[in-house]
């Protein structure tokens, strides 16, 4: 793979994404219904997903552009005691799903990012946030894949495994985007 061919193959991606911008607003609507009453993100990935399931989570709580209240969201890939513990105890499969077990309400979300889509832990996990009666979107790589097929909405993008990692950051900031335009213009404010 060369330079221009990898830059190729994020401009397919990056136009995949293009095509979900409807989604994303109706996710960023979401989220901004959910956390104004008080729910909470639960987000997950494995690898550089983890990265950017910390990276959502780090906006969501801290901010994204304007200044804001902060809201719950919990990067479940960073809980490295957490993680540690149960993958000993209970096999690394059941690292996010025994999180997800023990925070989720009914109504909260899971955000689980996978650019397989086959991540067992990231299945496991899909699993208990139904069982929690949360809902559970998956930002992936191509269809089909597992991951996308259980959760309850999936953003999937095309391409090669390095460009859809690198898409799911302008994800992160386009569901941003989409959250902080549809929060209750008293919750916003300038920079």
């Amino acid at each position: 793979m060369t330079v221009e061919s990898h830059l190729d193959g994020l401009t397919t991606t990056l136009a995949g994404l293009r095509a979900q911008s409807s989604r994303i607003h109706r996710w960023g609507e979401h989220l901004a219904r959910l956390l104004v009453s008080g729910g909470r993100v639960l987000a997950a990935g494995n690898g550089g997903s983890a990265a950017e399931a910390q990276h959502l989570t780090a906006e969501l709580v801290g901010r994204y552009r304007d200044d804001r209240a902060p809201f719950s969201a919990l990067a479940l890939c960073a809980e490295t005691s957490s993680v540690t513990a149960i993958a000993n105890d209970y096999g690394y499969d059941q690292v996010f799903a025994r999180q997800v077990t023990a925070h989720a309400r009914p109504g909260d979300l899971v955000v689980l990012l996978s650019t397989s889509g086959s991540s067992p832990n990231l299945l496991e996990a899909v699993h208990a946030a139904r069982r929690a009666e949360a809902t559970s979107w998956a930002l992936t790589g191509p269809l089909p894949n597992p991951l996308a097929s259980l959760a309850d909405d999936a953003l999937a993008l095309p391409g090669q495994a390095c460009n859809v990692q690198e898409a799911q950051l302008v994800v992160v900031h386009a569901l941003c985007e989409a959250f902080e335009a549809a929060l209750p213009s008293s919750m916003r404010r300038a920079s």
